[in-house]
């Protein structure tokens, strides 16, 4: 392809990006002047250079456009729907012929004279025929305002006795001519074909000969900037993650031994490549914008074909992303704002009876959240169904009714995801089928995105996707299994969740899959080893679980380590694998070894743990299992120990927790690093108030209760042991105090039960309140597992 035309396609290409976006803001705001010129320059330069390439039906449109647009700006012509309809066609024609140039390098054959005679036809209304091609070669134009000069010099291959007898010559600048044309004094410009393309070859042979041109010492943005082809960009970033991979496996090296002299080297090529990497990153962003561009067009021409009055607002546009991803969230988002359009904007008769603007609004907006891009498309329309929702996922087969029933409104909704799931009364040209929020998420969920999707009825939808900003370089867990290493991107964990042997009573089954108990939810569990037909083991004694989330399904991965984080490059996988759903991709560690990727999707997909069906199954189970024991924990009495100390309530503790019942005389009561100890029983043994107000040194003897947990035993101090009762031991409130599980009923009275594991951990250095923080989660929770042992988080 000649380099003309190559530059040619990829400037016109710019300009095009953001003219429908331009031309749909002028149809918004007539008064814009300066929107409606930088059109018009727009149009003119790529009608100049076609008149210089031969380019005879590029050409044709562009210089018929061109006309309606200067008769705008002289104010012989008023924007209206119509006529803005005609030059967004313009715009297509142009689009397509561009499209075909860089595909064929030719124009391609077609008859545009239907669309030259409508835009013809406005030049009519204003007074003014249409150019006719045998017009005067020159035609008289009206003084111009001076233009600002640039003084050329003598280029230095010009002999001096020669250069003697060249006369002074002024060259007008590039934005100056910019502004001139701008200006409405210099329509006589576009006055005639013959003219105007021999203006156009000259401003051609400008270009080209203005770096012969001495400039004034100022940068220009020629100067300032570098069109770069992606396939440079690429082929860095590559190398970079090659540098970043070195860069790993010399910190292990260097870790590993303990006075190495190469420890500061490294630290500092550690420190200039993630400064590398960093900048290469920034060369892969743009902004979200360029996603954006084709949007208020596609807004514009839903709201002529359908009558409604429709206006998108758009926020965050800078909001930075790396291109890949960038191209892989454009089909999603137009499938969300079409849906918005067509099935969330009611009609302006619909909108005034329900007391709202006639006009709707589509709101898009995007910001940076963590290492995440969070977009947000939210409508102020009718909003969804949820009824018809839930009706259609029951005609479908895709729930069963009366679980369907049971259901709260925010879950129903995740039925819009699935394939060929529609509400719509009728289909559309536009949409209605069915496709297009499984589109949506399919793509999103591709790229280690989530969607979630928030309606209330009569008021409105919201959709928020969050995804990463990069895929190049990620953020992962190393994790170990059967002897092998993995990578699991830390962008699907959620936590860490250690399981050891006395806690394995927290795993359950529910039809014959395995879940785990967190928190009051059952989650389902996916043996990594299973999966991937590893060798089999013996009976673990503890594992990990790794908690995954893809969309709304969260599941718990088991393997038997967890390693450390790092910085990865992801490598694709051969084609021979490129198959098994399980793997996102490989990477080499820092000690030289290739692992593989996980892709969390695709093993939710394996283990059918990430269905609407799967999890609506357990859903329904744990509700059914939380009913269950909190009906066991109310009809079920226990002894119970109450005390005072000192708070207005009285306290409460299982007595099936406490070991004895002691009173210490203030004389035995010793302080030794910062912490009160009793000689109790041939060790020391910890001595804490069970009411921080409260001073051991103020009651002698002191009431003290024993508790004992395998090796770790405490006494915590109380005022007074009141009485031990029968009841039941149901939480019905949380409580904010740590040390407090919550507040029960017992023996008539509100009573607020203790939680021992904190007071242990307080005895023993730990940071108090954290035990209490995990436990309390749960009101219903008895309070005899504050003393089971806290999973890792």
């Amino acid at each position: 392809m000649d380099d003309l035309l190559r530059d040619f396609l990829t400037e016109s290409g710019e300009n095009l990006g953001k003219l429908d976006n331009d031309i749909v803001e002028l149809e918004r705001n007539p008064g814009d002047v300066a929107r409606l010129n930088s059109v018009f320059r727009t149009i003119h330069t790529i009608k100049g250079t076609c008149g210089f390439l031969g380019l005879a039906r590029l050409e044709g449109v562009a210089h018929a456009a061109e006309n309606v647009l200067d008769s705008l700006r002289a104010g012989r012509l008023q924007v209206q729907a119509d006529l803005i309809g005609d030059i967004l066609a313009a715009i297509d024609t142009i689009k397509f012929v561009l499209l075909r140039l860089e595909q064929t390098e030719t124009e391609p054959e077609g008859d545009d004279a239907p669309l030259i005679a409508r835009l013809e036809t406005w030049l009519a209304l204003d007074g003014r025929s249409a150019p006719a091609p045998d017009a005067a070669p020159f035609a008289a134009m009206p003084n111009l305002p001076v233009l600002p000069n640039i003084p050329t010099q003598v280029a230095s291959g010009i002999p001096l006795a020669a250069a003697a007898s060249v006369a002074p010559v002024l060259v007008p600048s590039t934005s100056a001519r910019a502004d001139a044309l701008a200006a409405p004094e210099a329509s006589a410009f576009v006055a005639h074909d013959g003219a105007e393309h021999r203006d156009n070859r000259r401003d051609g042979l400008d270009r080209r000969g203005q770096a012969d041109l001495v400039s004034d010492g100022r940068p220009g943005l020629s100067e300032s900037t570098l069109r770069v082809g992606v396939d440079v960009l690429d082929k860095l970033m590559n190398l970079v993650g090659e540098l970043a991979l070195g860069r790993n496996q010399l910190l292990q090296l260097t870790t590993s031994q303990e006075e190495s002299p190469f420890a500061k080297p490294v630290q500092q090529l550690d420190r200039v490549t993630t400064d590398l990497l960093e900048a290469v990153m920034k060369t892969r962003m743009q902004p979200i914008g360029n996603a954006w561009t084709k949007l208020p067009r596609l807004v514009r021409d839903l709201s002529q074909s359908s009558g409604k009055q429709i206006v998108l607002s758009m926020h965050g546009a800078e909001t930075d992303l790396d291109r890949q991803i960038l191209q892989a969230i454009q089909d999603p988002l137009t499938h969300m704002v079409r849906n918005s359009a067509d099935h969330g904007i009611e009609t302006a008769v619909a909108r005034r009876a329900a007391g709202k603007p006639e006009q709707g609004t589509i709101r898009l907006s995007a910001h940076h959240e963590g290492g995440h891009v969070v977009i947000e498309i939210a409508d102020d329309g009718a909003g969804i169904n949820a009824s018809r929702v839930r009706r259609k996922a029951i005609e479908r087969g895709l729930v069963k009714a009366d679980v369907a029933e049971a259901m709260p409104d925010a879950q129903i909704l995740r039925y819009i995801f699935e394939p060929g799931f529609s509400t719509a009364e009728q289909v559309t040209n536009v949409s209605g089928r069915g496709v297009g929020m499984d589109v949506v998420r399919s793509n999103i969920d591709a790229i280690g995105g989530t969607v979630e999707l928030s309606s209330q009825h009569g008021r409105g939808t919201t959709v928020r996707i969050k995804i990463p900003l990069t895929l190049a370089i990620i953020s992962a867990l190393l994790v170990g299994t059967a002897g092998e290493s993995f990578a699991v991107p830390q962008i699907g964990i959620v936590e860490l969740v250690g399981v050891t042997e006395e806690q394995r009573g927290l795993v359950e089954h529910v039809h014959g899959a395995q879940f785990y108990r967190l928190r009051d939810t059952l989650l389902p569990l996916v043996h990594l080893r299973t999966l991937l037909r590893l060798e089999p083991c013996d009976v673990q004694v503890s594992y990990n679980i790794v908690v995954c989330q893809v969309g709304e399904a969260r599941f718990g991965l088991v393997v038997e380590h967890v390693f450390d984080t790092q910085e990865i490059v992801v490598k694709p996988v051969g084609r021979l694998i490129k198959h098994l759903q399980a793997y996102a991709g490989c990477t080499i560690t820092g000690d030289g070894r290739v692992i593989m990727i996980l892709d969390t999707g695709g093993i939710a997909t394996l283990a059918n743990v990430a269905s609407n069906e799967t999890r609506d199954e357990v859903e329904r189970a744990a509700h059914q299992a939380a009913q269950a024991r909190a009906a066991a924990q109310a009809d079920a009495k226990e002894s119970v120990l109450l005390f005072d100390a000192g708070y207005p309530a009285l306290q409460a503790v299982p007595l099936s927790l406490v070991a004895r019942l002691e009173e210490f005389a203030l004389s035995s009561l010793e302080e030794a690093d910062g912490r009160f100890l009793v000689q109790y029983r041939g060790a020391l043994m910890p001595v804490v108030a069970a009411n921080p107000d409260m001073d051991l040194r103020a009651m002698d003897p002191r009431p003290v209760i024993v508790f004992s947990d395998r090796n770790r035993t405490l006494g915590v101090a109380v005022n007074e042991i009141r009485d031990i009762v029968e009841d039941s031991l149901h939480l019905q409130r949380r409580a904010a105090r740590p040390g407090v599980l919550g507040i029960a009923v017992i023996a008539g009275r509100a009573t607020e039960v203790i939680d021992t594991d904190h007071f242990l951990r307080q005895a023993n250095g730990e940071l108090p309140g954290h035990a209490a923080a995990n436990i309390s989660d749960d009101p219903g929770r008895h309070p005899a597992a504050s003393l089971a042992p806290v999973a890792a988080a």
